[in-house]
C-alpha cells in the first residue's frame, strides 16, 4: 500500500470517527439523530449495490424513511411499535409489488425482499446502540475497529496463505489471528478496566466479537462479489463507502445485545 492511500485511509478513519464520538459524548436525541442519519445513508448504499435493476429508486427514499420510523419505535422502549413499523414496511413492499404487478406482469418480487433485507441488515442491527450505554458503545466500536486494523496491517505486512480466497483473495490467516489477538486483549484491558465480570468472560467476549466482526466483513464480501461491485460507495477515500466500514460492526452488535442479555458485563 503506497503512502498516499495509507494517509487517506487514515484521515477517513480520523473524520469517521467523529460520528460515534457525537453519539458517545451526548447519547439522547443526538444519538437518535446520528444513528438514524448514518444508517439511512448506510442503506442507501445497499440499495445502491443492487441497481440498475429498475424499481430500487423509489425502494431507497421508502427506506430512509422506515429507518427513522424503526428507530423512533425503538427508541419509546415499547417493542410493539417496532413490530408496527417492521409490519407496515412488509406491506409497502408487497402492495408496491401488487401494483407493479397489475401493470406488467413480469415483475418480481425480488426489489421488495431487498427493501425488507436491507432494513433487518442495517437499521434493525443498528438500534441496539440506542440502549447501550457510553462503555458498550466504545466497546462494541472498538471490537470492530481494533479487528479490522489489526488484520489489515498484519496481512499486509506478513499474510500470505489465504483464509478465504473465493470471497475474499487478500485476506489472510495472519490477518484474521492477527485481528482475532488485538480484539481479544483490547475488550479483556477495557473490561478489565471498568467493567464487573471476570477475565475468562471478557476473553470469550472478545473472541466472539472478533469472530462477528469477520464473518461481518467476509457477508458484505461475497455480497459485492456476486453483484459484481468492488465497493459499497465512494464517499470515503482510501476506504470506498459506509457500509465498506461497518460490515464488521453489523454483525458485533446484534452479538454483543445478545451477550448483554445472558450477563450483564458493566454492573
Amino acid at each position: 500500500m503506497d503512502n498516499s492511500t495509507h494517509r487517506k485511509r487514515i484521515a477517513t478513519s480520523i473524520v469517521l470517527a467523529g460520528i460515534p464520538a457525537l453519539g458517545l459524548a451526548f447519547q439522547g436525541w443526538v444519538l437518535f439523530v446520528v444513528l438514524a442519519f448514518f444508517s439511512a445513508l448506510t442503506l442507501w448504499e445497499f440499495y445502491s449495490m443492487f441497481s440498475p435493476p429498475r424499481g430500487m429508486g423509489l425502494f431507497k427514499c421508502l427506506g430512509a424513511g422506515f429507518t427513522f420510523l424503526l428507530m423512533g419505535a425503538f427508541s419509546t422502549g415499547n417493542m410493539v411499535w417496532p413490530a408496527l413499523v417492521m409490519i407496515a414496511a412488509f406491506w409497502a413492499a408487497a402492495l408496491t409489488f401488487l401494483f407493479r404487478y397489475s401493470s406488467k406482469d413480469t415483475a418480481t418480487f425480488s426489489q421488495s425482499a431487498i427493501f425488507l433485507a436491507g432494513l433487518a441488515y442495517i437499521p434493525l442491527n443498528f438500534h441496539f446502540f440506542l440502549n447501550f450505554n457510553r462503555l458498550e458503545i466504545l466497546l462494541v466500536l472498538l471490537a470492530a475497529v481494533v479487528s479490522d486494523t489489526a488484520a489489515f496491517y498484519a496481512g499486509t505486512l506478513f499474510g500470505k496463505t489465504k483464509i478465504w480466497p473465493q470471497i475474499s483473495p487478500k485476506k489472510s490467516w495472519i490477518g484474521s489471528l492477527g485481528g482475532f489477538a488485538a480484539c481479544v486483549a483490547s475488550i479483556t484491558a477495557l473490561g478489565m478496566s471498568f467493567g464487573s465480570a471476570p477475565v475468562w468472560q471478557w476473553l470469550i467476549l472478545g473472541a466472539a466479537l472478533n469472530i462477528a466482526a469477520q464473518f461481518g466483513d467476509f457477508f458484505e464480501s461475497a455480497l459485492k462479489r456476486t453483484l459484481g461491485v468492488k465497493d459499497s460507495g465512494s464517499l470515503l477515500p482510501g476506504h470506498g463507502g459506509f457500509l465498506d466500514r461497518v460490515d464488521s460492526l453489523l454483525l458485533v452488535v446484534p452479538v454483543y445485545g445478545f451477550a448483554k442479555l445472558l450477563h450483564p458485563f458493566f454492573g
